[in-house]
């Protein structure tokens, strides 16, 4: 396969990636009244983005994540959104590229999420200025939401892996 062709499947593939997050986040979703959010199921499309594009993955998490904020009337977050999220999907890619082993594999997602719960906390706690208690009180929350999405990816990932993109 010449090198426009793979390059442009890569793109397809991204931008698809990109809707299925964006879908997954906006459509999908769990108010939560205490912090005024949301839980949703955007994460589990991120780690599984990373299992299927490589490093296509973080701009397709980023972007998708970013519209899923701005459609939804967030758009306070869609910086810090885009930036979160980008990192989610740079830490699952590097644990998917890193190991064949499914449960290494889901330690990474793991630490990803975490990222995502840290992200948050620190963007809602000092650039956002609610405060610690505020702060603190979205970390439940975004503590379910990347569990949901760490249990659903590592339920699909043996299945993806075996697509060949």
């Amino acid at each position: 396969m010449n090198k426009s062709l793979k390059n442009t499947q890569k793109l397809a593939f991204g931008g698809m990636m990109a809707a299925l997050v964006f879908a997954a986040t906006y459509l999908f979703k769990i108010p939560i009244s205490i912090t005024q959010g949301y839980i949703h199921l955007g994460d589990a499309f991120i780690l599984l983005g990373a299992v299927l594009l490589d490093w296509t993955a973080i701009p397709a998490a980023a972007i998708g994540s970013l519209l899923a904020d701005l459609i939804a009337g967030y758009p306070l977050y869609c910086l810090p959104t885009f930036l979160i999220k980008a990192g989610v999907a740079a830490i699952a890619v590097l644990g998917c590229r890193k190991t064949q082993s499914a449960w290494i594999r889901i330690l990474w997602f793991v630490l990803a999420e975490l990222w995502m719960v840290l992200g948050y906390f620190l963007v809602e706690w000092l650039p956002l200025g609610y405060g610690l208690a505020a702060a603190l009180g979205a970390v439940g929350p975004n503590l379910v939401q990347g569990l949901s999405g760490v249990v659903i990816a590592a339920l699909l990932q043996p299945v993806l892996r075996r697509i060949r993109l």
